[in-house]
């Protein structure tokens, strides 16, 4: 591992000021850094936070799986038994959606909630979902219809993992952010990330060169909102390569279960994790993008490897970042 990886990577991501790249391989953490966050700020530095989009949903995930090893919630339990009669989604015929389906992309709803491209497009290249708030997330459940019955096809859904944050938030009555905070930041020592206002020092998001300010989701934020660190990404898949050292055996492991098979693919689907035998070898990982920033993290349980790389730019056509951690990663475990 040398510093050309994050040449490389940086090279894949034209228009960023800001490149991290963490490392874990052969017992040792390494992080390099790349540029600056902002125009006249202080060089990047693992302590650089970044904007991680989807990402997030591995923490909602694993938010999931502890609550389920804490006794608070099952796996299998219809959303019904934990929401309120005017925040369910309508469903062929009835049918359940349970906790799992939520997590593995098989609810069978929609990636958007429904009304909220039309919200989204005076702002769609700079902060579109800034303006759809929760209580218009909350009107639109009984008015959605799910699309096919639950658990028969995979859908990938913003909403879905939006919904399943917002089920394990009326189960425990604690709002979304203090509940992932004490049941999975604070018990692994993530002291930077969470999902409130940007802290001072984080990059600046770009798109085409262009800065952006700090990306808002106060309607989906187990969908997107996690802002973090490199030092706390490597914490976190760290804790995901030995989940024995840590408070959270058995979520970190649940996590890494597969669940299904994907479509047309030998991949198979976790608790949000994708999972991919390549070279001998099983590879979870998931990207992440907001307007302007692209994050990839991943991990080899056998070889004890993992990485995270994120650049403060958006993702574009044809782009070649998340590709080029992948492939970085996949490279490193044959090392």
């Amino acid at each position: 591992m040398t510093t050309a990886d994050l040449t490389r990577l940086t090279q894949a991501a034209p228009g960023a000021t800001a490149v991290t790249l963490a490392v874990l391989h052969g017992g040792q953490r390494h992080v390099w850094c790349h540029g600056t966050p902002a125009a006249g700020a202080r060089p990047t530095t693992p302590a650089t936070a970044y904007e991680i989009g989807s990402v997030t949903k591995t923490f909602t995930a694993l938010l999931l799986a502890q609550l389920a090893a804490q006794g608070r919630v099952n796996l299998h339990d219809p959303i019904d038994a934990h929401l309120p009669r005017h925040h369910r989604p309508r469903t062929p015929g009835g049918a359940a959606i349970t906790l799992l389906h939520l997590a593995t992309h098989t609810s069978g709803l929609p990636r958007l909630p429904p009304g909220l491209l039309t919200r989204a497009l005076p702002a769609y290249f700079t902060n579109p979902y800034a303006a759809y708030s929760e209580e218009e997330f909350h009107r639109c459940l009984p008015r959605t219809r799910v699309r096919h019955r639950p658990g028969t096809r995979l859908t990938y859904s913003n909403y879905g993992m939006a919904l399943l944050g917002h089920t394990l938030a009326h189960a425990t009555a604690t709002p979304y952010p203090a509940l992932l905070t004490e049941t999975v930041c604070r018990p692994l020592g993530l002291t930077a990330t969470h999902c409130g206002p940007p802290p001072t020092g984080q990059a600046t998001g770009h798109r085409a060169g262009r800065p952006l300010p700090p990306f808002a989701l106060p309607a989906l934020p187990a969908a997107g909102a996690l802002r973090t660190t490199a030092e706390d990404l490597l914490t976190y898949l760290h804790a995901l390569l030995h989940p024995h050292t840590t408070p959270l055996t058995h979520a970190l492991l649940a996590v890494q279960k597969p669940r299904l098979r994907a479509p047309r693919s030998r991949d198979h689907l976790c608790l949000a994790w994708n999972l991919r035998h390549v070279d001998g070898h099983t590879l979870l990982f998931h990207s992440g993008a907001t307007r302007g920033f692209t994050v990839f993290a991943g991990f080899a349980p056998r070889t004890g490897t993992a990485l995270a790389a994120l650049a403060n730019t958006g993702p574009r056509l044809g782009g070649r970042f998340v590709q080029c951690a992948y492939t970085t990663l996949k490279r490193l475990c044959g090392s």
